[in-house]
């Protein structure tokens, strides 16, 4: 069974974050930094996307709606307008928007919701810990 999520986000340390975070819990997870690396990697049909509305190469949205259109459900992030992105975000069909920075139980609480949990769920690794 597929377990992977799509992090789609060119913030370096962000996206090593989650990547942790994610691997920690039990998901496979993979990033890409970009527009077209991330149309890319759709094509390996991830269980979930987490999309980064401003990308190098182009707009998340793009992003967003390729996975939806996919049939893969998406987390919308920015750090950015948040009201405004979290309207178009959910108005593109995002199954949730998270403005940056947010807190690792946050992300992990909206995959629960989305997904359910991971197998291999652990606590999360503080408080206070955020991506």
């Amino acid at each position: 069974m597929n377990r992977t999520i799509l992090i789609v986000e060119d913030e370096t340390d962000l996206a090593d974050t989650c990547l942790r975070l994610l691997r920690r819990q039990g998901w496979t997870a993979v990033v890409a930094p970009t527009r077209a690396a991330a149309i890319d990697a759709l094509s390996q049909r991830p269980v979930l996307a987490l999309v980064d509305r401003r990308l190098p190469d182009g707009d998340g949205l793009d992003v967003l709606r390729a996975a939806v259109g996919a049939g893969t459900p998406a987390i919308m992030m920015s750090g950015y307008d948040w009201a405004d992105s979290r309207r178009v975000s959910l108005d593109a069909g995002a199954a949730a928007f998270l403005g940056k920075p947010f807190p690792t139980q946050a992300l992990l609480e909206l995959i629960d919701a989305i997904l359910g949990p991971a197998p291999g769920r652990v606590p999360p690794v503080g408080p206070g810990a955020a991506c």
